[in-house]
């Protein structure tokens, strides 16, 4: 059965100008539920994870920052986001969840986190609405106990993964592939082992060639055991953010293309959500949930 992690403080509240991109964590399962496509026994509620998780991805005196309520309020003004403790709980039970949605995966091919995707969170920082690195921290715990030797993340979101690109820089167990705006925020990038860097205005037909492409690419050269997906739908052309010109469903194709992918080489994913902010709440939601209903129809 294809394990999904949702819990309701994904939709935390966060002062006005900030609940928007927040509603979605509400209505994806909502919607999922309602036509259908999964039942209540496929979502969980993730527990916070353990510290001992969290240091394997980030510096020891970031956590306690975060963990004690102090990180300088510069700090916090680069994470978006005034600090509290329900919102470090939140990223507490989301890095879990992808945690044990890595681990669901080895089993039944795929698994979902409603929310993460907080690839703008390093090391030492934290940035862009991420404060801790949930692909980052399941990358580390599946490698520290062994339960996989070589791991592939492959990010789609609009934006580059600087954050994991950081974290990963010194690590040949982990290659990081990231295929995001040219132009576009984090403006100082740093190094993935793979950056595909696209042009404002990028259409479907150029985007869908070159993944399908790099796709095959990374599984000969890397040759992972494990696929961790950030699958933003930030690419999309009504994207206030974005600046591509992807149709909603050229962002089907693209999930499809990295469904068929693993399931060739036989590799398990887990699916983080990443970004979305078009001004129609419905189309976010929509394209968020094509990407269960394309696994759906991969991996049962």
């Amino acid at each position: 059965m294809i394990k999904i992690a949702y819990h309701p403080i994904y939709a935390h509240p966060l002062p006005k100008g900030h609940r928007f991109p927040m509603l979605k964590y509400e209505l994806i399962p909502e919607q999922l539920l309602h036509e259908g496509t999964i039942g209540k026994d496929n979502l969980f509620e993730p527990l916070p994870t353990a510290e001992i998780n969290i240091l394997a991805a980030h510096d020891k005196a970031y956590w306690q920052q975060l963990k004690d309520l102090t990180l300088p309020y510069k700090e916090q003004r680069r994470i978006g986001f005034p600090l509290d403790a329900q919102l470090v709980e939140r990223e507490l039970r989301i890095a879990q969840g992808t945690i044990d949605g890595a681990i669901a995966a080895q089993q039944n091919g795929v698994a979902f986190n409603v929310a993460g995707g907080t690839h703008h969170a390093g090391r030492n920082w934290g940035e862009g609405f991420c404060l801790l690195n949930d692909q980052a921290i399941a990358a580390y715990y599946l490698l520290n106990n062994n339960l996989s030797k070589r791991i592939l993340i492959i990010d789609l979101d609009v934006h580059q993964g600087n954050g994991t690109a950081q974290i990963f820089e010194n690590e040949d167990k982990v290659f990081t592939f990231s295929m995001h705006g040219d132009k576009n925020f984090p403006f100082r990038k740093e190094k993935s082992d793979l950056d595909i860097p696209l042009a404002d205005g990028t259409s479907d037909d150029e985007f869908l060639t070159i993944l399908k492409d790099k796709l095959p690419f990374l599984m000969e050269t890397h040759q992972p055991d494990f696929v961790f997906y950030l699958s933003g739908v930030d690419v999309l052309e009504s994207d206030k953010l974005g600046k591509l010109s992807l149709s909603k469903q050229a962002c089907k194709h693209r999930d499809q293309l990295v469904f068929e992918t693993c399931i060739k080489y036989g590799l398990p994913l887990q699916v983080s959500m990443g970004g979305g902010y078009s001004e129609d709440i419905k189309v976010i939601v929509d394209a968020h949930c094509n990407t269960f209903r394309t696994a759906f129809s991969f991996f049962t």
